[in-house]
């Protein structure tokens, strides 16, 4: 029997979740909860062998950081990361925290009861790319690594020298790169640009 936890603050979704995982033989769900903080917790009381995990959960409680200190304490666990937001460095922090696999509730054409099944046997089912938004006048596919960095610090309301001295980069370079990204999207000031990226869930500072 495999034992199951949800963690799912959106009730519909977690229902549907539920409906689906019912009905596949040998399976068992636990329980299911909105809260990521309390995951830990329910894996102390219980012999836990999969869970699907939102990252964006009740409270502002993140998947993400649940994941990390439950693959601390209980590795053989195994997790699903699941979203809704095309935060473009979701995937990779999943894989940082050890997680098996990642699926998009909205994006994509994988089956969650396949990928289930496809972690249960050893695999590591994980998208290819994240998903490809509109910013400005190009895609999201268009920003470099440093240049998505750097779009996150402004994010967050920092100037040009405290980007600087997070990325540890010099102030100059920062302009080059915030001059880089206002040619390849159009806008005239930063704040159009933070703007459209948070309205769109491209960058979520709080995950």
């Amino acid at each position: 029997m495999i034992n199951v936890l949800i963690v799912e603050d959106s009730k519909i979704t977690r229902d549907s979740i539920e409906r689906q995982i019912s009905d596949l033989p040998g399976f068992h769900i636990i329980t299911s909860i909105e809260n990521a903080a309390n995951a830990e917790i329910v894996c102390m009381k219980g012999n836990i062998d999969l869970i699907l995990m939102d990252i964006c959960t009740a409270d502002d409680e993140s998947g993400l950081n649940a994941a990390k200190r439950i693959k601390q304490h209980y590795p053989a666990v195994k997790i699903i990361m699941m979203t809704s937001m095309p935060e473009h460095s979701f995937i990779q922090k999943a894989v940082e925290c050890g997680c098996e696999s990642f699926w998009y509730k909205e994006y994509g054409n994988e089956d969650l009861i396949e990928v289930c099944r496809r972690t249960l046997n050893g695999e590591s089912v994980f998208p290819d790319m994240t998903p490809v938004l509109k910013i400005g006048n190009c895609s999201s596919d268009q920003f470099t690594k440093r240049e998505l960095e750097v779009i996150r610090e402004l994010v967050k309301g920092h100037k040009y020298s405290e980007i600087s001295e997070n990325l540890q980069i010099k102030y100059d370079t920062v302009k080059f790169h915030v001059r880089n990204i206002m040619e390849k999207t159009g806008y005239a000031n930063t704040l159009q640009l933070v703007a459209d990226v948070v309205e769109k869930r491209l960058i979520l500072p709080k995950y």
